[in-house]
């Protein structure tokens, strides 16, 4: 699924072909948001925002429409009605004059009043944004040490989007190498510059993905393993789908298990719990 870097990008883009511009016609492939084709088409997009993993293309007339892309949603743009040949299923679709927003795939889109989103089952549980700029280190550090998840693993709490919206499964493992913990640790085993240290790794690697499209690894050796002939999915990651490869940091094997039904990745030496 998206995380939080990916589909800030993906509303930056939509936001430079759509945002400003009247929507001349606007296209649902639900049949209970049929309605809201008249009601949106003559409006203008006034803002495209991201919420965690969710979009918001917000209209002129008060009216937004809500979209998580879910694990198999697809967000494009083209030149005005130039449909890519595709066999996905298209779910929304905002035209202009110059281009066409295109959601294909995805089936969690939802029409909202401004009143509505406070109490949408999704938006109404986020914690902070960590893509935010005025998500701080500190806060985090508040979030893990709240009651609701100081006891609980940390493998569980990263990709809990009360806690922090956006962080999901390839951002929890590689936060987790850069803070050298162990998925199992809970927030009140670790001391206070552990915390801080956790939290500075989750604003550091989020937004270094979302400025570099994907790298979470450190941005030299990345640079370097790619001039060396590595593709760009092998130099992201430090540990991220690595399994059986060496560490850049020790060389030891990085191993693979499961933490809340996702595979969780992880250097046996580097990430050696130590308070």
């Amino acid at each position: 699924m998206p995380e939080g870097p990916e589909i800030r990008r993906a509303a930056d883009n939509l936001a430079k072909a759509i945002k400003g511009k009247m929507a001349d016609e606007v296209f649902f492939g639900q049949d209970h948001l049929k309605p809201f084709e008249k009601i949106l088409s003559g409006k203008k997009v006034w803002a495209v925002e991201s919420r965690g993993k969710a979009i918001l293309t917000r209209f002129s007339n008060g009216l937004n429409i809500y979209s998580h892309n879910q694990l198999y949603g697809r967000w494009q743009t083209v030149p005005a009605y130039a449909f890519p040949d595709s066999s996905r299923q298209l779910r929304l679709a905002i035209h202009n004059d110059t281009h066409s927003a295109l959601l294909y795939s995805a089936s969690d889109i939802a029409v909202l009043q401004e009143s509505e989103l406070a109490d949408h089952p999704f938006l109404q549980k986020l914690g902070p944004d960590m893509l935010s700029p005025e998500t701080t280190s500190e806060q985090i550090v508040e979030q893990l040490l709240n009651p609701k998840y100081r006891r609980r693993q940390l493998g569980g709490v990263l990709t809990d989007q009360s806690f922090l919206a956006g962080l999901g499964n390839y951002l929890r493992c590689e936060t987790l190498f850069v803070a050298g913990l162990p998925a199992k640790t809970t927030a009140q085993q670790c001391n206070p510059e552990k915390l801080v240290q956790l939290a500075e790794a989750i604003l550091k690697l989020s937004r270094q993905s979302y400025d570099t499209g994907g790298i979470t690894n450190d941005l030299t050796l990345a640079t370097q393993l790619m001039n060396d002939g590595a593709s760009f999915e092998n130099a992201r990651f430090y540990v991220f789908r690595r399994a059986g490869k060496p560490c850049y940091q020790c060389s030891t094997p990085i191993e693979k298990t499961t933490a809340n039904g996702q595979g969780l990745y992880f250097c046996p030496s580097c990430q050696l719990f130590s308070g």
